[in-house]
């Protein structure tokens, strides 16, 4: 009875967010409140489409840009992004040393926040060999933090009367993981969320010069390199776009519908959170990413400023 109830409650979310009617961290929080409830045995089925559903959503978001806007863009956040990976990798390594950290563990929370969340967390992880415990802490802390962001990260935005260029950028540079990027500058408008997609995902692939200098840091050797094919898919939609050859209809069609799959993948994200996974990570590991966290947010944001 309770897993019937548990997929009613599931597929009832699903078809709220497909229509547009709950937004972001709305649909988080009912993810959150439906595993607390009802703890239902579909979690890993949850773990496994969460990927394909956000890369689906990315590739479809494609159908919205144009390709000379998104070259411009891509090229204004080169700079910044560069500067604030390399930064919170040096202060992550550091701070491993200092906490007296497992440094497989603090590589990858450490990596997790200079790049893209999850993504980041799931290519280097095998690079480095890391086992199964430190990859789920790692995923969990991260998934934790992307939460937070996706209510903290508009009120400050607002409150600091950030245009949309501004709270895309901020976006795309200092929260993890793509779906909590997207998630956060979907309400804050339609420019804050072709920055901060388009800036995210060129980010995202400096996960390949990432996954090279793992190896020679944790000298491991053979292991295959995971790179962001979907990327290419988001890219094909652009110039599919841009080149018009598709009625805006359609386009306009896909990019709503992209939206609200957006919407649905973090309902799912919200019902992978566990509160027991929450109480095991132990406080080190959560002061190092939150104060990784909390320096490449005040950094960013005062580097966009100014």
């Amino acid at each position: 009875m309770k897993v019937i109830l548990a997929l009613i409650s599931y597929s009832l979310c699903i078809v709220l967010a497909l229509l547009g009617v709950i937004n972001s961290p709305t649909a988080l929080v009912l993810g959150f409140i439906c595993t607390l409830i009802f703890n239902p045995p579909f979690i890993g089925c949850s773990h496994k489409v969460i990927p394909y559903f956000l890369k689906i959503s990315v590739v479809g978001l494609g159908f919205g840009m144009f390709v000379k806007e998104t070259l411009q863009t891509s090229q204004e956040g080169l700079g910044l992004t560069a500067f604030t990976i390399g930064l919170t990798l040096g202060l992550g390594l550091l701070l491993v040393r200092l906490l007296k950290l497992d440094l497989k563990l603090g590589y990858l929370i450490a990596s997790g926040t200079a790049i893209c969340g999850g993504s980041a967390i799931a290519a280097i992880a095998p690079v480095i060999k890391a086992k199964s415990g430190v990859i789920s802490m790692a995923l969990g802390i991260v998934f934790l933090l992307n939460s937070i962001a996706l209510f903290v990260f508009p009120v400050i935005g607002h409150g600091l009367h950030l245009n949309q260029e501004e709270f895309g950028l901020w976006c795309a540079v200092a929260i993890h993981d793509t779906s909590s990027v997207v998630g956060a500058s979907i309400g804050y408008g339609d420019e804050a969320l072709r920055i901060a997609t388009t800036v995210k995902l060129s980010r995202t692939l400096w996960i390949i010069p990432l996954s090279i200098f793992s190896m020679f840091l944790f000298k491991t050797k053979g292991e295959k390199l995971k790179i962001p094919y979907f990327i290419l898919l988001f890219i094909g939609a652009i110039v599919l776009n841009s080149a018009q050859v598709l009625p805006e209809v359609l386009t306009s069609g896909i990019v709503t519908l992209s939206k609200r799959l957006l919407i649905v993948t973090l309902f799912l994200v919200g019902s992978t959170i566990s509160v027991k996974e929450l109480k095991s990570f132990g406080m080190r590991p959560l002061v190092l990413a939150s104060v990784l966290w909390i320096f490449i947010s005040i950094f960013s944001l005062v580097y966009i400023l100014n």
